[in-house]
């Protein structure tokens, strides 16, 4: 039954294309274009980005995040463990997709809390400035950044953005035209036919403006909203508030960072399950976003899901565990 609507909603469909800028990756999206949002359909879904549509997670951690923590903040001696620290924050626990300020500071907590740390010679860095600028309610962002160095005149602070920077400009360098998981781009196809979209992500747009249009997806989606224009809850209440109904509201994420922002909005959540993107997208798109369109997605199927994916990621590092 799955394969037959399937293929009468390809020959029926109406192709949506939105107008192109010259210079897609110069495009500019703004927390007004969230609060003016025209729905066209019934229904609203959110996407995340890294990890979820595209398989740029592990890179991205491991060859421009992890080694330049590293370099900016002397920590060479401390290496393997800073690694293996970091990787759990960011790849293999409950920790996983966490605004990038948030998971290094937890990253460095988890290494001052391993006593195995303290004979590398190596000096973690104090973060009281780090966990004040989290905590103060300004955008987690370059921007909200700057900001807050122009009152507080912190030095540890200017580090923190010097390392944020060039993670930037070595993701620009390194991580190209990486395509989409498989089934993923198929999601797209059917989601944009049926149901408003959006992206909602912690990345900066820029990035994610450039990741979509040299995969050619950009028009599968009305909105890139990155880490300049809020929080995850805050991109999706913004679109959606007063707009649909919370059971026709669905984010779909790999990270427990997506699901609380879902649950922010009284929204359903759709799990891609790390190390099983592909497997999670053809459940998508063959069965639960048929469910979704027809009401009988939440409940029991849902949190079936959900169990499957909490399993997956631990809140103990191994280390703590022996």
């Amino acid at each position: 039954m799955r394969e037959e609507i399937f293929s009468q909603r390809r020959k029926g469909r109406k192709v949506l294309i939105t107008a192109r800028d010259n210079d897609m990756s110069h495009r500019i999206y703004t927390k007004e274009d969230l609060l003016q949002f025209k729905p066209k359909f019934s229904s609203f879904v959110g996407i995340d980005s890294d990890g979820c549509v595209f398989p740029t997670m592990e890179i991205k951690q491991k060859q421009c995040f992890h080694k330049l923590i590293i370099s900016h903040w002397h920590l060479e001696k401390m290496e393997a463990r800073l690694r293996e620290a970091a990787e759990f924050v960011n790849l293999y626990s409950k920790w996983r997709g966490q605004n990038r300020f948030v998971a290094l500071d937890k990253m460095f907590d988890l290494l001052r809390e391993r006593e195995t740390v303290r004979p590398s010679g190596a000096t973690l860095p104090d973060t009281t400035d780090m966990k004040a600028f989290i905590a103060s309610g300004t955008a987690l962002s370059h921007d909200g950044l700057k900001e807050y160095i122009a009152k507080t005149n912190s030095e540890a602070l200017k580090v923190l953005l010097a390392w944020s920077v060039d993670v930037n400009a070595e993701i620009a360098r390194t991580v190209k035209k990486i395509a989409p998981f498989k089934w993923a781009t198929e999601s797209l196809e059917e989601i944009r036919q049926n149901s408003d979209a959006i992206c909602v992500s912690q990345t900066p747009t820029e990035a994610l403006v450039r990741e979509w249009e040299e995969n050619s997806i950009l028009d599968y989606v009305a909105i890139i909203a990155g880490q300049e224009l809020g929080t995850k809850a805050e991109h999706i209440e913004m679109a959606t508030k007063g707009r649909y109904p919370a059971s026709n509201i669905l984010m779909i994420g790999d990270a427990p960072g997506d699901r609380k922002a879902a649950k922010a909005n009284r929204a359903l959540f759709f799990p891609i399950n790390p190390g099983h993107e592909e497997a999670s997208w053809e459940c998508f798109c063959k069965e639960a976003y048929d469910k979704f369109l027809t009401g009988t997605y939440a409940g029991e199927y849902e949190q079936k899901l959900i169990a499957e994916f909490d399993a997956l990621l631990p809140g103990k590092p191994a280390w703590k565990s022996a």
